[in-house]
């Protein structure tokens, strides 16, 4: 389990489940809006549920510790059943679920930096695996849809996640084990992320060069 120093086991099994849930949530709408079977929806919202955790463990050369707890799968496949049977209604509450993703974005920064530092790896590496903790399960959703990832598009989702997770790095690398500064990380990605969706800020985009027959 991924816990910061000085956190509660208990708080971090059920903050992890709670983001995983809802990133179910916007796997299994995507799904939805792709016109997919009951099937299909649950696969998504496992993907975006479990990816970004998996991918950070194999990296690691650990076994992916959502595979190894039943509690992981057993929520992403509710947050898949839910939004096959209550889209509509999700549909009308969106800015509430994209609350809660910036939530579990979050966490899982932060948890995904801090089990990376545990198992030995550098501080500027350990911060890349918390940001793919936090967005990799998005990345691959796009990606089974054939479009490119809405995170290499637009919207700020992968910058506040990189902050997040430096901030705990660089807490770790400090010594400074108090709680405060994992929840600093977490904080900093949160406000991003919640002013990049209501403020409409997107990270900068290059403009192309025009074609010479144009």
């Amino acid at each position: 389990m991924d816990v910061p120093p000085g956190f509660d086991p208990t708080l971090i099994l059920w903050l992890n489940l709670a983001g995983t849930f809802v990133f179910g949530l916007s796997g299994g709408l995507a799904a939805v809006d792709a016109r997919l079977d009951i099937f299909g929806v649950v696969v998504l919202a496992a993907v975006v549920g479990l990816a970004g955790g998996i991918t950070r463990d194999l990296l690691l050369g650990v076994p992916p510790a959502t595979i190894r707890d039943w509690r992981y799968l057993a929520v992403v496949a509710a947050a898949g059943l839910v939004t096959f049977f209550g889209h509509a209604q999700l549909e009308r509450i969106s800015r509430s679920v994209q609350a809660f993703d910036a939530v579990g974005l979050s966490v899982f920064c932060v948890t995904g930096a801090t089990k990376a530092m545990d198992a030995g790896v550098g501080p500027a590496p350990a911060a890349l695996l918390g940001a793919i903790t936090g967005i990799g399960g998005g990345m691959l959703r796009d990606v089974l849809l054939r479009e490119v990832p809405t995170v290499l598009r637009h919207q700020l989702y992968a910058i506040p996640a990189l902050l997040g997770a430096a901030v705990a790095v660089i807490a770790r690398e400090a010594d400074l084990t108090s709680p405060v500064f994992p929840l600093l990380g977490a904080a900093l990605c949160f406000t991003i992320r919640m002013l990049g969706l209501y403020r409409r800020i997107d990270a900068p985009t290059p403009v192309p060069r025009r074609r010479r027959d144009d």
